[in-house]
């Protein structure tokens, strides 16, 4: 029983019940320039499918029949057949082949509301045309005045008809409005509509022009609600201010307004279905980027997190390389700085007997040996784990360590220009600040052929963050235009730099030397203690 239900109400028959008792309920409604049974009749063939226009033309057609028969019994079936008959049947005809053209029932963006009211137009045209040709043929004569007046007339109606009734049929059988909206229409209505609806009636009383001003500002709440609810709330008000302005000239008594004050409310009318379908589409397209930024301030989110993570993991692994290279040094210090002073020592004991047999080459000999291994560890030790750095700190290191002796004896001039406390700075970041100084220095001393080599470094805090700027210089034969990648120094540089968080520009210039600028912030800053970035005078 549940699966007939649909098919009954959707049957040719209900349908056309349906579209009857409408079509009664309107046909009273008829007065020049106020044609609704037209728009009804154009809504109802562009709904529903062909299958049902048989129904709906039938049983409009018999009512038509009836109703004209009734009231002129002389012209009778000749009356119907040349006045009622024509009009549904080129409708029928226009919209099948518009259809069939890709003509649909949509009011959601401007395109749809132009094709729609351009569709209604070729009908309404068309139906005026045949209707002129009617006229024509049953009285013989070359058009009149009065007729040229009552074919614009009927055109201007039927068009009325359809602006007022089809976007109604459209938003109530495919596009009908929440909850929230009705609720919305509903104050607005109350709100706005009415008060409009008062004042309209209040101004018509009076002489002209009054009347006039007052139906072209009754228009106002049209455009309002285009703004605020789109097309749905144009249509609607539309239709109710039209409805107001025929109550109001009945109530009072006045005639129907001229063909200029409807033919205003028809152009006024096309306009507020354009402005309310942009409407709608302008915030349907603002909704969809609102959605748009929701999903990429989340996708943004979920990357600041990831980089977090990656940050994290090399920051970590950054530490576990010091600790490791620290381990190392110490294990090489311990084991292998020990044997090495106590071979020494053996050399330097029995230095006595190797000159009585003759062999105190050999002692000198394997203490050269030695001293060259011990020079050569300590310089390990120094790559792996700089001693001086956790005996001087930072500033000394840069300034009086080996990254000074190395330039001196390649016979490059050192400076050091440097400001700020250390101390704000993490045991990473100052290891990462010892290291990008030692690895400029020893590829400006390898590949740069420079004659300077300057040191620039600023620390402090700013907003509660520890910060650091390393600016390093030579003036030697820089790198070529286009940065090489492999260079296992360069990038070991700047992969230490985006583990800690820290921005990394090289600036080459072929023939002015290197500039490498570093940015690195802190991790720890000792609580009440704020220290600027100091300046030099």
């Amino acid at each position: 029983m549940q699966s007939q239900t649909p098919r009954f109400f959707n049957s040719g028959l209900v349908i056309g019940a349906a579209y009857l008792i409408a079509w009664l309920l309107l046909w009273p409604t008829e007065q020049p320039y106020w044609m609704l049974p037209f728009g009804l009749r154009f809504g109802a063939l562009l709904l529903t499918p062909t299958r049902v226009w048989p129904w709906l033309l039938g049983f409009e057609l018999g009512a038509g029949a009836a109703i004209e028969i009734h009231n002129d019994a002389a012209m009778g079936w000749l009356g119907f057949l040349l006045g009622d008959l024509p009009d549904p049947l080129i409708v029928a005809a226009g919209l099948w082949l518009l259809r069939k053209a890709n003509l649909h029932a949509s009011l959601r963006v401007p395109e749809d509301v132009t094709r729609l009211l351009l569709s209604a137009l070729l009908v309404v045209t068309a139906t005026t045309a045949l209707d002129a040709a009617l006229l024509a043929l049953m009285h013989q004569s070359s058009p009149s005045t009065p007729m040229v007046d009552a074919l614009g007339l009927d055109l201007l109606s039927n068009y009325l008809g359809v602006l007022l009734v089809v976007p109604l049929m459209v938003m109530l059988a495919r596009a009908r409005p929440s909850r929230r909206m009705l609720a919305a229409l509903i104050m607005d209505g109350l709100l706005v509509m009415l008060p409009s609806m008062a004042i309209l009636l209040m101004l018509s009383e009076h002489a002209a022009p009054q009347p006039q001003f007052a139906r072209v500002l009754s228009l106002a709440p049209v455009m309002f609600f285009a703004f605020r609810h789109g097309w749905r709330g144009a249509s609607l008000a539309m239709l109710t201010t039209s409805m107001g302005m025929s109550m109001v000239d009945y109530m009072i008594g006045q005639p129907a307004p001229s063909a200029p004050g409807y033919l205003f409310l028809a152009v006024a009318g096309t306009g507020a279905l354009m402005l309310g379908s942009a409407t709608d589409a302008l915030r349907r397209s603002s909704e969809r980027v609102a959605e748009q930024n929701v999903y990429l301030a989340a996708v943004n989110r979920r990357l600041d997190q990831l980089a977090r993570q990656l940050r994290d993991a090399a920051r970590g692994n950054l530490q576990a390389e010091e600790s490791q290279r620290r381990h190392m040094a110490a294990e090489l210090h311990d084991e292998l700085g020990q044997n090495i002073t106590a071979i020494q020592t053996h050399i330097k004991l029995a230095q006595t007997r190797l000159q009585q047999v003759g062999m105190e080459d050999v002692g000198h000999s394997v203490n050269a040996i030695l001293g060259h291994m011990r020079r050569a560890l300590h310089r390990l030790l120094d790559d792996l784990r700089p001693a001086v750095l956790d005996e001087f700190g930072l500033i000394r290191a840069l300034e009086e360590g080996p990254v000074r002796d190395l330039l001196d004896a390649a016979g490059i001039v050192y400076q050091t220009d440097m400001y700020g406390d250390p101390r704000l700075l993490d045991d990473d970041t100052r290891t990462a600040i010892y290291r990008l100084v030692q690895e400029s220095a020893t590829n400006t001393v390898k590949h740069a052929q420079a004659k300077h080599f300057r040191v620039r470094l600023r620390i402090g805090e700013r907003h509660g963050v520890p910060l650091a700027l390393v600016d390093v210089r030579d003036d030697g034969v820089g790198l070529p235009g286009t940065l090489p990648r492999g260079g296992r120094g360069l990038q070991g540089m700047r992969d230490r730099v985006t583990s800690l968080g820290g921005l990394f520009r090289l600036r080459p210039t072929a023939g002015h030397g290197l500039h490498l600028r570093v940015l690195l912030r802190g991790s720890n800053l000792p609580a009440g203690k704020v220290t600027s970035i100091a300046r030099p005078v």
